[in-house]
């Protein structure tokens, strides 16, 4: 007989009420799961199981009954999800079980047991005929009664001693048939959204982490029971794999003795660790199959793996012979959770100063960062990072949600679940391929990678794609590619062969815009303007090889849009009058083409291109280079759609290769695949990254025309485009960006796109935002597609190197909200996955600080004071 069998043998209805149940959940929210916090100050674990009916809760109560062994100790145990309630209660069989042991081994001291249900579907309910129930039809929400289902028995000790021990045990929602928690929900009509089941279950875990009823401070432990095995679904269809995700408990893997269990119980621990659960012991039951040694020797020592002995199959046996032989292999098991959770909060701890002492972190002033605000990342999953927060050096702490608001300097955009679809694929990647070099080669990943781009990002323009390894190389590609199109196109060819030319070669400089940004390689950083990154300071050999306009930009304040026009426009032959719109809409409105401004832009493009051919008689100008739309390290500017465009179509018009640099803004980052299908204009060659796989592993492209292809076609290989990377194409990066593109663009999956496809909806709340533009320490703001950027008025002190947004961003990070600022510039960021309420939900904490804790002279009195540290 299975133990799960032995468990159902106790099947019984609840007793009548002692008294009145302590706490009720009613709570209902869709509040976001990022404000989770999982309580560090004790052992909290999982209890898995590989498969149903492997022994879970035996295992949690021998567990129970090993820890509190010890006085003054309390055991919390929690069971989320219950079908066959009120029959099937595991929660009951660990509250009986453990008081009979306790009452069997005579401890000199007495111990408190307490079993509650707070939920049941009404079904459910219905059975517990001698429990209070309220039967008003207001007491029904979403098809769950509230119930008052409590019991309490004390195993009283024979000695003097007075100390005690506690068992709380806790189920929190119950369904009455017997079958997976899916169809259960369905079939009584009692749904729980994940959300709420997490929120719940953080309850019940803070209620049990207070003073115990004792009046004491006691010795904590909780453990959470899951329903069936692993990857069994919970009331929602979800994985309960991935429904307790967001929490990260460590796990306890209860395996299968079975014939047949290796191999479940080692698909079981991968299906964990591919979703990154620390896996502290596996334990199972002998069943003479010496299951163990397989799995040690699968484990390589890297789990700990601890055999029960079998249990018995006499249907009268009351178990507590066995638990009696079992106690060494439970004791054991205490004391490899217990030591896993000290290393664990002891390396929390002690990460901060021993990041400052080996780390060398980029765009990071040392001086400027003490220890205390370093911030420790657990984990991620999806949009938020878990972090370990504490009040001081002796508190343990809490791990809490952060909304990831910089999106991990803009590479992020994997929901929980595309993080785990990404995991898998690249696993399999790994394992079909390992890596393997790209010249001349084809396989998979890669020729469905290429595919995918050229029908998305590069549809109707561009016909190759060139594989790298991050964006900033992709913009030095680009470069090459532009300079040889020019070269075609101008005829001016070098000798073929020889590499030599017997006329001098021009020098080849780049059009491009001031305040824009194209990576930290030194053939990028000469293709931008000169700024805080390419300072003496920073970069010696920066000479600038580039010709720099200055841009007219948009964004909204005081609640209206309008068109900023730089001194030099104002030059021109015709007074331009201040430009407003009453929505972004209307700034990439085709119709602008006709309107003064575009001859303003014209005339300016046109008088800045004479002057340089005038002043550089031995230079000539090889390519346009922009960030499409939105400029992002220059400061998140939003470049007038109509200067753009006009700067294309000049070019065009001169035989100037266009390069568009949609390292930050491709993949739906602006509300579009593309930026170019928003500018509604395309390039000759374009560069890729961040986005494109998620943000999960470092890969780039540069997307072609066939003319800029085909100025490399030649007899030698010396016309070939001779760049490459070791890991160009690799196989990883691939199926990465191969299953993000999909992911993004496909509205089963994307509940953010619009039902045309080729548009995300309005992320940012409108009037939300036009009421921070408002405000009057905010200079301007910027909303487009899953950016929402935030000006702060700084005097004098504005730019990168202003400190005035430093105090702001501490108290948002203490809020739930990570932000890195761009000096006086502080924005949210979030996925093309990313809800409406979770973007919205960070946006108002921000606006809730602003307004608290910003002004401009507070700002000016802070860069101040840090100026003089």
């Amino acid at each position: 007989m299975s133990p799960i069998s032995l468990l159902r043998r106790s099947r019984i209805c609840f007793l009548a009420l002692t008294r009145p149940l302590s706490f009720q959940i009613c709570y209902y929210s869709s509040t976001s799961s990022f404000e989770l916090e999982a309580d560090l100050s004790h052992p909290i674990y999982v209890i898995w199981g590989s498969n149903t009916g492997v022994g879970k809760t035996l295992v949690s109560a021998g567990l129970a009954s090993s820890v509190l062994a010890t006085p003054n100790s309390k055991f919390s145990y929690l069971k989320p999800v219950q079908t066959g309630f009120p029959q099937d209660s595991d929660s009951r069989f660990v509250y009986r079980k453990v008081s009979e042991i306790f009452s069997h081994r005579k401890y000199g001291f007495a111990l408190v047991a307490s079993n509650h249900a707070l939920k049941a579907s009404v079904p459910a309910a219905e059975v517990i005929a001698s429990a209070s129930v309220d039967n008003e039809e207001g007491n029904v929400v979403s098809g769950f009664r509230d119930l008052c289902c409590y019991e309490e028995r004390r195993v009283l000790c024979s000695g003097s001693n007075v100390e005690a021990s506690e068992l709380v045990c806790k189920t929190i929602y119950g369904w009455k048939e017997a079958i997976s928690p899916h169809l259960a929900a369905e079939m009584e009509g009692a749904v729980v959204d994940d959300s709420l089941l997490r929120e719940s279950l953080q309850r019940c875990l803070g209620v049990c982490s207070g003073q115990g009823s004792l009046g004491r401070k006691q010795r904590l432990w909780s453990v959470v029971e899951t329903a069936g095995g692993v990857a069994s679904p919970g009331p929602m269809g979800t994985l309960q794999c991935d429904l307790y995700r967001p929490f990260r408990f460590p796990a306890i893997l209860v395996g299968d003795g079975r014939l047949g269990g290796i191999s479940g119980t080692i698909s079981a621990y991968e299906t964990l660790k591919l979703r990154g659960y620390d896996v502290v012991a596996i334990i199972l039951e002998d069943q003479g199959l010496a299951n163990d040694i397989p799995l040690l020797s699968y484990l390589r020592n890297r789990v700990e793996v601890l055999v029960l002995p079998r249990v018995p199959q006499d249907l009268s046996d009351n178990l507590l012979e066995w638990f009696d032989k079992s106690q060494k292999i439970f004791s054991s098991l205490q004391e490899i959770m217990l030591a896993a959770y000290s290393e664990r909060i002891k390396q929390l701890h002690d990460m901060p100063k021993k990041a400052g002492n080996v780390f060398w972190w980029p765009f990071t002033q040392h001086k400027l960062v003490p220890k205390e605000i370093v911030t420790v990342i657990d984990s991620r999953c999806g949009e938020n990072f878990a972090i370990h927060k504490v009040r001081n050096s002796q508190d343990t702490g809490v791990i809490a949600q952060q909304f990831d608001a910089c999106a991990s300097w803009w590479t992020q955009g994997p929901d929980a679940t595309l993080q785990i679809e990404l995991a898998r694929d690249m696993g399999y990647a790994t394992a079909r391929f390992g890596h393997v070099m790209f010249p001349e080669n084809v396989y998979e990943p890669a020729l469905r990678c290429a595919e995918l781009l050229l029908e998305g990002v590069g549809r109707g323009w561009a016909s190759r794609t060139f594989f790298s390894d991050n964006g900033s190389t992709s913009i030095e590609i680009a470069l090459k590619m532009a300079f040889r199109k020019f070269s075609a196109d101008h005829g001016i060819y070098m000798d073929s062969v020889g590499g030599k030319s017997e006329k001098r070669c021009p020098e080849f400089k780049v059009l491009a815009l001031k305040g824009s940004y194209h990576g930290d390689t030194l053939g990028a950083m000469e293709a931008q303007a000169p700024s805080s990154y390419t300072g003496f300071l920073q970069q010696p050999w920066y000479s600038g090889r580039g010709f720099f306009l200055d841009p007219p930009t948009a964004s909204i304040s005081n609640g209206v849009w309008n068109i900023t026009i730089p001194e030099v426009l104002q030059l021109g032959p015709q007074k331009l009058e201040a430009a407003t719109f009453s929505s972004c809409k209307e700034l990439f409105y085709e119709e602008r083409a006709c309107s003064d401004l575009a001859g303003c832009y014209l005339w300016y493009i046109s008088e800045k291109l004479s002057q340089f051919s005038k002043s550089e008689e031995s230079a000539l100008i090889a390519a346009l280079i922009i960030e499409p739309v939105i400029q992002g390290a220059g400061g998140m500017d939003l470049i007038d759609p109509l200067f753009q465009r006009i700067l294309v179509s000049e070019c065009r018009s001169l035989k100037v290769p266009v390069i568009f640099d949609e390292v930050f803004t491709g993949f739906w980052r602006l509300g579009a695949e593309s930026a170019a299908e928003i500018l509604g204009c395309v390039p000759d060659i374009a560069c890729y990254a961040k986005l494109m796989t998620g943000g999960i592993v470092p890969f780039a492209a540069t997307l072609a025309t066939n003319a800029v292809f085909d100025a490399f076609k030649g007899d030698s290989k010396l016309m070939a485009l001779l760049h490459g990377h070791s890991y160009s194409g690799h196989a990883m990066g691939c199926t990465a960006a191969a299953k993000a593109i999909e992911w993004f663009r496909n509205p089963s999956t994307n509940f953010n796109l619009t039902p045309e496809g080729r548009r995300l909806i309005e992320l940012w709340d409108n009037k939300l935002v036009l009421e921070i533009s408002s405000h009057s320490s905010v200079q301007r703001v910027v909303a487009l597609g899953t950016l929402c950027a935030i000006e702060l008025k700084a005097g004098d002190d504005a730019g990168y190197s202003s400190l005035c947004a430093s105090s702001l961003v501490q108290n948002l990070r203490k809020d739930g909200v990570y932000m890195r600022p761009l000096g006086n510039v502080i924005y949210l960021m979030c996925g093309p996955c990313t809800s409406t309420e979770s973007c919205n939900h960070a946006l108002r904490k921000v606006y809730q600080r602003i307004r608290d804790d910003f002004s401009q002279e507070s700002c000016n009195k802070s860069d101040s004071r840090r100026s003089h540290e």
